[in-house]
């Protein structure tokens, strides 16, 4: 890559790596929290409502932003924003009432990075799905990285230093957009095949599969450490043993959790190689094919089979991002990448937050062996609706 797109990367990576930070230190300091406030755990999840919807919400609105004034001066938007805001969240972290205030514009401002990152690394990188493989990974590291970093900080000095630091962190973004390209360059180059056709048919097929793939993937997320919790108990007696009877069922299931998501950085990086390598469509319905047996045999597994088979399931997951995020960017004018990934994420981190309900009904009427079959189901119908993609579109190469 040329010293321009490293740059760009730099930049965006980092943005990736934070916009996952930002939205998980209030999950890790829930029940710290709770005891500080007085409050029932169900009530301090509330607190965080707003920050989450607006994280999703507002995505189209930014990627429209970002459209018209840049990525550049919207990253720095975001950055300044999110720090500003960990800073009341720590300021205000005895009120409940202001801690809320404060978590909402903490997503306000998170939601800016995905359609503004994503749009910045389709519409400058040459190696687009290279590029997306670079970013993913990045953001599975801070979602690996941000329980822990708020578990150790909050044990150190309390939750209040959780957010100092988060601000900090965010403050630390705007040192690396200094090193990024002083103008965005939108001279178009050459495009591939299909890239600047902006059909609208296969683009809103797309936004259906991408739809059921966030469905797929918040409900896999937010159920994977009750699940190992559940059905790892080998697991944890022998490491339990191991220790001398120090550990908890919890922290060896957040501990084999967070390993998998780390899987899933091999997994982007894997995605954004096939991408480069073969067709993107079929390359698509290859990953989702090997989820789909996965999520249905998942049910009948305990302790480490159980480990190995969400080590697959994740592992393609996690890896078809890449793969999806550079078809975005074929499927839509050069001009519009912005938008166009901030709708992606208005459905996937919106409709996709309807799987959280979905796995608590699932989990209370039918128990918790029925939630990976159910996610394999919503597997089966993007499988779908790929087919419906690659049937109404001439080959496109990668």
């Amino acid at each position: 890559m040329e010293l321009r797109e490293r740059r760009i990367l730099l930049v965006t990576c980092y943005g990736h790596f934070m916009s996952h930070i930002n939205m998980l230190v209030f999950p890790a300091l829930v029940l710290p929290l709770a005891g500080g406030l007085g409050m029932e755990m169900a009530e301090v999840l509330g607190i965080a409502f707003w920050m989450y919807l607006l994280f999703g919400l507002t995505a189209l609105p930014w990627g429209l932003a970002a459209d018209r004034w840049g990525a550049k001066r919207l990253l720095l938007l975001y950055f300044i924003g999110a720090a500003l805001c960990s800073l009341g969240a720590a300021l205000w972290i005895d009120s409940p009432e202001l801690l809320a205030l404060a978590l909402a514009g903490l997503g306000l401002f998170s939601g800016i990075y995905h359609p503004a990152g994503l749009g910045w690394i389709s519409r400058e990188v040459e190696r687009v799905s290279l590029g997306m493989a670079y970013n993913g990974i990045f953001g599975n590291l801070g979602l690996a990285a941000a329980p822990l970093m708020t578990g150790v900080v909050n044990w150190l000095w309390g939750p209040q230093a959780a957010y100092f630091f988060l601000a900090g962190l965010n403050l630390l973004g705007i040192v690396f957009l200094l090193a990024a390209p002083e103008r965005e360059d939108h001279r178009e180059r050459e495009g591939k095949p299909g890239e600047e056709d902006g059909l609208l048919m296969p683009f809103i097929i797309l936004l259906a599969a991408m739809m059921l793939g966030g469905i797929a993937y918040r409900g896999g997320t937010v159920i994977l450490p009750a699940y190992f919790e559940l059905k790892s108990q080998e697991i944890f007696h022998w490491l339990n043993g191991l220790s001398g009877e120090m550990l908890s069922a919890n922290v060896v299931a957040t501990t084999i959790s967070s390993s998998i998501f780390l899987l899933g950085m091999v997994g982007q990086y894997t995605g954004g190689r096939v991408a480069e390598r073969f067709e993107l469509r079929w390359s698509y319905l290859a990953f989702h094919l090997v989820v789909i047996p996965t999520a249905f045999l998942i049910s009948f597994f305990s302790d480490w089979p159980l480990v190995g088979l969400a080590m697959v399931y994740f592992f393609f997951l996690l890896g078809m991002q890449p793969i999806e995020n550079t078809l975005v960017a074929r499927f839509t004018p050069r001009r519009f990448h912005h938008a166009a990934y901030g709708t992606k994420f208005i459905l996937t981190f919106g409709v996709g937050s309807l799987a959280v309900k979905m796995v608590g009904g699932i989990q209370a009427n039918w128990g918790i062996e029925l939630v990976f079959p159910a996610l394999g189901i919503a597997s089966l119908g993007l499988v779908g609706m790929i087919l419906l993609l690659i049937s109404r579109t001439q080959r496109i190469t990668s």
